[in-house]
């Protein structure tokens, strides 16, 4: 059954550009994304052609200076148009998140030679970009990754494995963490790895339970060679790196998770509203009711909790610890929302005739990846009361 876009969202947005880019983004929603979304998930077909239409429109760079090419969006706006994208499909918006993710070590940490190189591909140039962090025995505890660049002269040579890794095989760029001196958070180092480079090889995907459209792989690097040139920051900057990138990122999951909660809902209400028994709509009784309210209810304070953190970060002001809490709420959210919208279509909410069981096997995924909820409250308490003893 072919999706349909959910009844569009009311939105605060500052300025008349945001206002003609969500329109821009609407509209594309309609013609190219939302009619294949549920046929093209059930087939596990990457839209690579979607992403390359973004990037021409300008999409896939709007946080970032238009000097390279970016949009000079702040990410009140961003965050917005990523709900947007991800409630028409999370392929779609999870992706342009994780591009972004990926191009933000070489915007904040490059050089200027470096950025004026790179940058404009990355923003607007058609390229797709992916973020190597996890690894098979290093996820949550990032910081004892195990992947090693070692220096060659003028090259640093990459030999190891990355796990989890977002549109691991197709990018044509990889933002990769590996242990170039000691033990811990100090001796790791963030290079940028073109995706044909030799010595890089992809597993096959992963066979998940949701985001089938989505590539995620382990990630090879035998041996590869990569100049001093393409080093992101200075020598064991890179988990510094990696974490202020994992705050902005925990924004975008934030906002797609919202996007999920959002279509789940309009599924939902679009059901309750048709469908009858004891010769009444099933949106007339009473528990029912209450279920849609309590969704709208999350759905609102999930926008609301990303949105403050977004303005935080657009004003330049800390908002590690909000980016976390914003993060755990709404992808709990999402979860919630999606199983209650399964619960309102009932045994049709079951089938893959309706989009709502696809909601719920993705929102799942949301509490997962770019740390784990019980890694989002470590880091909210650890803001509240401190580090933990030893």
């Amino acid at each position: 059954m072919a999706d349909r876009a959910p009844q569009p969202v009311e939105r605060q947005l500052p300025t008349e550009e945001s206002r003609d880019l969500l329109a821009l983004v609407r509209d594309m929603i309609q013609r190219e994304i939302a009619p294949k979304a549920a046929d093209e998930e059930e087939a596990g077909r990457f839209p690579r052609e979607v992403f390359a239409l973004l990037s021409e429109s300008g999409l896939l760079g709007l946080p970032y200076d238009s000097e390279h090419g970016g949009g000079d969006q702040p990410y009140e706006v961003y965050l917005q148009v990523l709900e947007e994208l991800a409630a028409a499909r999370l392929t779609v918006g999870l992706g342009v998140s994780v591009h972004s993710l990926a191009c933000h070590g070489l915007a904040g940490y490059g050089t200027k030679e470096q950025k004026a190189a790179h940058l404009p591909a990355m923003l607007g140039g058609g390229l797709l970009g992916a973020y190597c962090l996890s690894e098979p025995a290093s996820g949550s505890d990032a910081a004892s990754l195990r992947t090693k660049a070692v220096r060659d002269g003028d090259d640093w040579v990459i030999t190891g494995t990355k796990a989890w890794i977002t549109h691991g095989g197709v990018a044509d760029f990889y933002t990769v963490l590996a242990r170039t001196g000691v033990e811990g958070p100090r001796g790791i180092t963030a290079f940028l790895v073109p995706g044909d480079a030799p010595g890089l090889s992809a597993a096959a995907p992963e066979k998940k339970m949701g985001m089938k459209g989505s590539p995620t792989a382990q990630l090879h690097f035998d041996g590869v060679r990569v100049p001093d040139s393409r080093r992101i920051g200075d020598e064991g900057q890179g988990f510094a790196i990696a974490l202020s990138a994992l705050d902005s990122g925990r924004l975008g999951i934030a906002a797609c998770a919202i996007g999920v909660a959002q279509a789940a809902l309009a599924e939902a209400l679009s059901y309750a509203t048709g469908r009858e028994q004891f010769g009444r709509p099933i949106a007339d009784f009473q528990g029912l009711r209450f279920m849609l309210a309590d969704m709208a209810t999350q759905i609102e304070a999930g926008r609301a909790l990303y949105l403050a953190a977004a303005r935080l970060r657009d004003a330049g002001r800390p908002f590690s610890r909000e980016a976390a809490m914003a993060k755990l709420f709404c992808t709990d959210t999402a979860m919630k929302v999606a199983t209650d919208a399964v619960q309102v279509l009932g045994g049709y909410g079951y089938t893959v005739d309706f989009p709502v069981e696809r909601y719920m096997r993705e929102a799942k995924v949301l509490q997962i990846v770019e740390g784990t909820n019980q890694i989002q409250r470590m880091v909210i308490a650890r803001h509240l009361a401190g580090p933990e003893s030893r």
